[in-house]
C-alpha cells in the first residue's frame, strides 16, 4: 500500500505500483504540502482553489517509478522517485512551468536529502550536505555566474561559511599544479580572505540585506598554458570578472577579480573589491591575464592579504592552521591557549602588514575576534590584551578612527567577564556598564561605534522600564547617525515603544509565498507573534497561543506568526513537523535584521504585540502568561 509521510518518508511502491488501490494514493494537498529543503527556489505552487482539481498519477520511466502531481491541465508540478525501487521515495522534484528546476536527493538512500539540485532554467548547482543538517557543506557543480551569486549572497547575509565554500580549497590548490611560489601567494590570499570576511563583510557598504545578485560580467575565460611560470597543467581561468547587484532599484558593481575553474566548479582565492563603495575601484582586476605573471602591478586592496610579503606569508599560514586547531579544541584550557597565541601572532601580523589600510583591517579583525573569546568565555586574558591595543593604537597615525573600536569592544569584553564572575552583582554591574556606554558617547561622539553604545543604552533603559530615556536614546541615533545600519532598527524600536493606540501596519508574504496584509483582519483581536525555530521561549509560546486559537477562535482571535529564522527550510521544517499550528506566518530573508525585524525594532525573542478589534496597538509587549485574561477583557 503506499502511503504518504513528511518529506523525507514519502513511500512509493516500486515494479507492482501500477496495479495498487487508487485509495492509496496521496491526496494532492498531501503531495503539494511537501517543500524543497533550500529556500532559494522558485517554484509552481497552485492556488488553494486549484489543489483539489490537480491529479496525482503514477508514473514509470526508464525503470524508475513515482507519483507525478500535475494541474488539472496535465502540466507537471512534482514528481517524487524511488530511483533504487526500494518502496522509498528518494529524489523529491520540483516544477516551474511545465520544467524541472530543483531536486532534492537522497543519495545514500538513509531517507535523508543529501545534494541539492538546480536544474532547467534555475541554473546549474549542485550541493552536497554531507551531514545531512540541510545546509550545504560544499559544491559539485557550480558555474561562474553562479559562484558569483553566492559571494553577493554570503555578503548579504553576513555568512562566512557560504563564502568559504566558494574559496579555493587547500586539496584543490594542489590539483591545480602551480608553481610553488605561486601556490604560495594564493595560499596567503585565500588564508586572509577567509580570516578577513566577518569583518569586511559587516563593514562593506554595497550589498545590504535588500541586495540582489543581477548579472555576472566578464570577457571570455582564457587558459593559462601549462609550463607558464612552472605550472604542471592547462588552468582555465576567468580574469577582471564583475558582477551587479541591485539594491531598492538601484545598481551597484562588485570586483570579483580572478576566478579559476576546478572540476565542474568556478572558485575564487581573494576578497572582492570595492567593497566600501568607491566605483572607481571597478578598473581592470585581474591576477593572470591582467600583465606578465613577473612584472604585474599591484592592485590598491583594502582587504589584508595585499603585498603580502614572504614573512607575512608564513604568519597567515600559521595563523590558517591555528585558527582550525581553534575550531576543532573540545576543552576550555585548550581553547585559552590556542587564543592567547592567536593573540600573539596577529599582533606580529599587525606589525608587518606593510600599508596602513591592511593594518586598519587587521586591528580590526583583533579586537572584533579576542573580544568575541572573551565574552564566549573561553579567552578570559583577552580582555586585558584588549586594554593593551587601546593604548598600542593611540600612537597610530589612524588612532582617532581606531582607538574608539577597539575601545568599545575592549569594554563590551571586560563587562562581559565581569558578568561571570559567582558573585556578580548584576544590578551594579548593569548601572555601571550603561554609565560607561554614556561617557563613550560623550567622548567619541562622532565614532561608528557611538551608534552602538547608544543602542545599548536604549535597550537598556526599556529592559529597566525606562521607555521615555529609551525612546529619546533610540531617537538620537537615527538624528545623529541617519546613515548607521542601526537607524533603521532604532526608528523601528521608537516606533514600536510608541505603537499603543496607533495602527500597526504589516504587510509582507506568508512561508508559502502568499500575500499577506494585517488590515485584511481588522474587526478581530490579533496577536502577532514574532518568534524563530533556535529560540525556545518562542516554542513554548507555540503552545500557549495553540490553546488560545483553539479556546477564542471562534470569537475573534487570530494570531499570527512573524518567523525571523535566517534560513526559511528552518521554519518550514519545524510548521511541517508542528501541523497543530495553522495559523498564517510571515516570512523574510534577513532574520533579526531583517524587515520584519527592523520595521518595528524587534530586539529580542520571543515578542508578542497585541492589536485589538479596531486595528490599533492595544499592547506592544505583552506575555504569554497574561494573554489568556486580556483576550477575556477584550472580548467580553
Amino acid at each position: 500500500m503506499l502511503r504518504t509521510l513528511c518529506h523525507t518518508t514519502l513511500f512509493v511502491a516500486s515494479a507492482a505500483i501500477a496495479s495498487t488501490a487508487v485509495a492509496a494514493k496521496p491526496t494532492p494537498a498531501d503531495a503539494l504540502k511537501l517543500a524543497p529543503v533550500q529556500a532559494d527556489v522558485d517554484y509552481d505552487r497552485p492556488a488553494a482553489a486549484d489543489i483539489d482539481k490537480c491529479v496525482v498519477d503514477v508514473e514509470t520511466v526508464g525503470g524508475i517509478t513515482g507519483w507525478v502531481v500535475k494541474t488539472e491541465s496535465g502540466q507537471v508540478l512534482r514528481r517524487f522517485l524511488d530511483t533504487n525501487g526500494d518502496n522509498k521515495v528518494d529524489q523529491w522534484c520540483y516544477f516551474k512551468d511545465g520544467i524541472e528546476i530543483y531536486r532534492d536527493i537522497d543519495a545514500n538512500f538513509n531517507n535523508k536529502a543529501d545534494q541539492y539540485r538546480w536544474l532547467g532554467t534555475a541554473g546549474t548547482r549542485w550541493g552536497l550536505d554531507d551531514d545531512e543538517n540541510q545546509r550545504i557543506d560544499s559544491w559539485k557543480i557550480l558555474s561562474a555566474e553562479e559562484a558569483t551569486a553566492e559571494i553577493v549572497a554570503a555578503l548579504r547575509d553576513k555568512d562566512s561559511a557560504r563564502f568559504r565554500r566558494v574559496l579555493i580549497s587547500a586539496d584543490e590548490l594542489r590539483s591545480l599544479g602551480l608553481s610553488e611560489e605561486q601556490s604560495k601567494e594564493l595560499a596567503s590570499k585565500i588564508s586572509a580572505a577567509s580570516t578577513a570576511f566577518a569583518d569586511v563583510a559587516a563593514r562593506q557598504k554595497i550589498v545590504s540585506a535588500k541586495s540582489e545578485w543581477l548579472h555576472f560580467g566578464a570577457s571570455r575565460p582564457g587558459v593559462v598554458a601549462a609550463g607558464t611560470n612552472g605550472a604542471e597543467k592547462d588552468l582555465t581561468v576567468y580574469d577582471n570578472v564583475t558582477t551587479v547587484v541591485e539594491t531598492d532599484g538601484k545598481h551597484s558593481q562588485l570586483v570579483i577579480g580572478t576566478m579559476i575553474k576546478v572540476g565542474d566548479t568556478w572558485r575564487i582565492f581573494d576578497l572582492p573589491k570595492n567593497l566600501a563603495g568607491e566605483q572607481t575601484a571597478a578598473a581592470s582586476v585581474g591576477y593572470f591575464f591582467q600583465a606578465a605573471i613577473n612584472a604585474r602591478p599591484e592592485v590598491p586592496e583594502n582587504v589584508p592579504g595585499s603585498n603580502v610579503n614572504p614573512a607575512l606569508q608564513k604568519l597567515l599560514g600559521t595563523l590558517e592552521k591555528l585558527d582550525k586547531s581553534i575550531a576543532a579544541a573540545t576543552s576550555r584550557t585548550e581553547q585559552a591557549r590556542l587564543n592567547a597565541e592567536r593573540a600573539d601572532l596577529l599582533e606580529q601580523v599587525i606589525k608587518a602588514v606593510e600599508t596602513a589600510e591592511d593594518r586598519n583591517l587587521w586591528v580590526r579583525q583583533y579586537a572584533e575576534t579576542i573580544s568575541a573569546a572573551v565574552q564566549s568565555g573561553v579567552f578570559l586574558d583577552g580582555a586585558k590584551r584588549l586594554a593593551s591595543l587601546v593604548t598600542q593604537v593611540s600612537k597610530l597615525p589612524e588612532a582617532n578612527e581606531l582607538v574608539p573600536y577597539v575601545k568599545f569592544r575592549q569594554m563590551s569584553a571586560a563587562y562581559n567577564l565581569s558578568l561571570q564572575d559567582k558573585d556578580a552583582d548584576f544590578e551594579k554591574l548593569n548601572k555601571q556598564w550603561l554609565e560607561d556606554l554614556e561617557a563613550f558617547v560623550k567622548e567619541y561622539e562622532t565614532s561608528p561605534d557611538a551608534a552602538e553604545a547608544m543602542l545599548q543604552v536604549a535597550i537598556g533603559n526599556e529592559f529597566s522600564g525606562k521607555e521615555k530615556e529609551a525612546i529619546e536614546w533610540f531617537g538620537r541615533i537615527t538624528t545623529d547617525f541617519p546613515k548607521s545600519d542601526l537607524a533603521p532598527k532604532a526608528a523601528g524600536a521608537k516606533r514600536r515603544l510608541e505603537s499603543v493606540g496607533k495602527p500597526l501596519v504589516l504587510k509582507g508574504k506568508t512561508i508559502e509565498g502568499k500575500p499577506f496584509d494585517l488590515a485584511a483582519s481588522n474587526g478581530k483581536i490579533v496577536l502577532i507573534h514574532y518568534w524563530a525555530t533556535w529560540c525556545e521561549p518562542c516554542k513554548q509560546d507555540l503552545e500557549t497561543i495553540r490553546n488560545l486559537q483553539a479556546k477564542y477562535g471562534k470569537d475573534g482571535f487570530v494570531p499570527v506568526g512573524v518567523n525571523l529564522d535566517n534560513s526559511a527550510a528552518d521554519a518550514t521544517t519545524y510548521l511541517r513537523n508542528n501541523k497543530t499550528l495553522p495559523w498564517q506566518q510571515v516570512y523574510e530573508q534577513g532574520g533579526l535584521e531583517g524587515r520584519l525585524a527592523t520595521e518595528m525594532g524587534i530586539l529580542t525573542l520571543p515578542t508578542m504585540i497585541l492589536i485589538g478589534k479596531d486595528g490599533k496597538v492595544a499592547n506592544r509587549n505583552i506575555h504569554a502568561g497574561e494573554l489568556d485574561a486580556e483576550l477575556k477583557k477584550m472580548l467580553r
